[in-house]
């Protein structure tokens, strides 16, 4: 039994001088090993690597292509049981990988799981990306066991149970590798940003289940790819969830909820508009526009809907929150 460990580099020589040593130190000496996959770098990334770290594998691709492209193209030449796909700017902890390997092994049915996420410059509170679980609402907006839009949780415990969610952050994810080559791999159509929900939802549809295992810890820098403020995260998130949903849902339900969706949308630039924040209304509307150019040329899910609904709450997250001005918890929605 084999587990691949790699991470996806881009001009990063910084971040894999800080997190490469820690890791190193935190995986076993045997059936594990570690591969950068590096997206077209023009800093001396895989230079330091080598002269560094050289049992440390490389997978140099001639260019970026994105998070899900960079992957699809690296896992393609790597052979293991299971692979993880690490952020670049993670700090691993004591025993996270052997945690996630047993529970994997432990429950077959299981294709996807990621450990706690918590926050690097705030120890104690988890991290956007990820928590402890990923879940989404009826309308394709993602939150998380810990943190519910921009409302963060501090960790007190009250999520160390694990527990089946609906998607696993793609800052560390454990799949299994006949699972992510049967699905073929992320959608390059997304290039960066919710392909990692996307490819949950597909795993779900496929029969195979996605949980968190909060005994494994790490902790998540955040914002080494794009930051949380940038307009092009905003974009990409907008144009993506749109994608994601025209793929995955069933059609009958496609129309009223991407209606639905369209229209909250649109209420938000608004917000945008009138708080002054000119980037993030154009974001918005670029990002309806060119999911407007990409939507013929998707390809809905093949796969059944059964057991799809574990993890999604069938209702309207952005409103709950707004009614709860911003307080609300994961606790009160009682999934």
């Amino acid at each position: 039994m084999d587990v691949a460990i790699v991470i996806l580099n881009w001009n990063g020589r910084s971040l894999l001088e800080r997190f490469v040593p820690v890791l190193l130190n935190n995986i076993p000496k045997e059936n594990c090993f570690v591969v950068v996959a590096d997206n077209g770098s023009t800093d001396d990334s895989l230079l330091w690597l080598k002269t560094n770290y050289p049992a440390v594998g490389i997978v140099a691709l001639d260019k970026n292509y994105g998070f899900a492209g960079g992957y699809n193209r690296a896992l393609e030449q790597i052979e293991a049981d299971y692979y993880v796909l690490l952020n670049s700017d993670v700090e691993v902890s004591e025993g996270w990988l052997a945690t996630l390997t047993a529970f994997m092994e432990d429950n077959p049915d299981v294709g996807i799981c990621q450990p706690k996420i918590r926050s690097l410059a705030a120890r104690d509170s988890f991290e956007y990306a990820g928590a402890a679980g990923g879940y989404i609402d009826r309308y394709g907006y993602p939150f998380c066991r810990g943190r519910i839009l921009n409302h963060i949780e501090k960790d007190r415990g009250q999520y160390d149970e694990p527990q089946q969610c609906f998607w696993a952050s793609g800052a560390c994810m454990m799949v299994r590798s006949d699972l992510y080559h049967y699905l073929g791999g992320l959608d390059e159509m997304f290039f960066a940003h919710m392909e990692e929900i996307d490819f949950c939802w597909r795993a779900k549809l496929a029969g195979h289940q996605v949980w968190a295992v909060p005994q494994a810890v790490v902790y998540h820098l955040g914002g080494a790819s794009l930051d949380n403020t940038s307009a092009r995260k905003l974009y990409l998130n907008y144009r993506n969830s749109l994608l994601m949903l025209r793929k995955n849902l069933p059609t009958s339900d496609l129309k009223r909820i991407l209606s639905a969706r369209k229209m909250l949308d649109f209420f938000a630039s608004l917000v945008y508009l009138f708080t002054g924040r000119w980037s993030y209304f154009k974001a918005v509307w670029r990002a309806k526009r060119d999911y407007r150019r990409l939507a013929p040329d998707i390809e809905c899910s093949s796969f059944s809907e059964d057991g799809n609904d574990v993890g999604r709450y069938d209702g309207s997250i952005v409103l709950r929150y707004f009614r709860s001005l911003g307080r609300l918890t994961f606790d009160d929605l009682r999934l």
